[in-house]
């Protein structure tokens, strides 16, 4: 984890990451405590971030911190902290950390809150929106720039999830008529607020 962020940020992120349970106890979505082997997913993405590669965990199983440890961090530790519970199994944690992101203009939480936009999770989409704005969206620009490849793959993803579950007549009896077609999904609306964003520039 300490490779996912600025080298600058190592003596924040450990201190981030000293608060995380070690606990492999684990409370998981069906509402029941499983062990785990592993509480880190081996799987992983790579990203550029003003030049350097970062590598961040695709999915991780530790149980939240106790909230008496987490209010000793400083502003910069947790956002560091909930940085990495944005890539939390569970999408209400995901959620719930990602709703203390959205008055933050840190660019370096850009590699965990962009990835967002590539998973199906709608109401987290909706609060990925709110981030995405006057203060933030050219700092996404320059990370999109650094990372070409991964914002196509970003863009397919979330093109995929939206054919998966919210594409009609798929699933007509469950979705509000918003999500009927692709341009009205909130997922494409955040790819044409920053292909616009970026034509814009580009013509500036």
């Amino acid at each position: 984890m300490i490779n996912g962020f600025p080298a600058s940020l190592r003596q924040e992120v450990e201190e981030a990451i000293n608060v995380l349970p070690s606990d492999y106890n684990v409370l998981l979505t069906d509402g029941q405590i499983h062990n785990i082997d592993s509480l880190i997913h081996p799987t992983e993405y790579k990203v550029y971030f003003g030049g350097e590669l970062l590598t961040i965990p695709y999915r991780l199983y530790f149980n939240e911190p106790k909230l008496e440890k987490e209010k000793l961090l400083s502003p910069t530790q947790k956002e560091i902290l909930n940085c990495i519970y944005l890539r939390h199994h569970n999408g209400f944690v995901r959620q719930k950390r990602l709703e203390q992101l959205v008055d933050t203009t840190d660019d370096f939480v850009i590699p965990y809150t962009l990835q967002l936009l590539g998973e199906f999770v709608m109401e987290i989409l909706e609060v990925l929106d709110r981030h995405i704005n006057d203060k933030t969206i050219d700092k996404y620009i320059h990370f999109i720039s650094e990372n070409k490849k991964y914002w196509q793959q970003t863009e397919s993803r979330m093109i995929s999830y939206w054919n998966e579950y919210y594409r009609r007549p798929a699933y007509p009896k469950y979705l509000p008529p918003k999500y009927a077609t692709r341009k009205e999904y909130i997922g494409q609306q955040l790819v044409d607020k920053l292909k616009k964003r970026t034509h814009n520039k580009s013509i500036a």
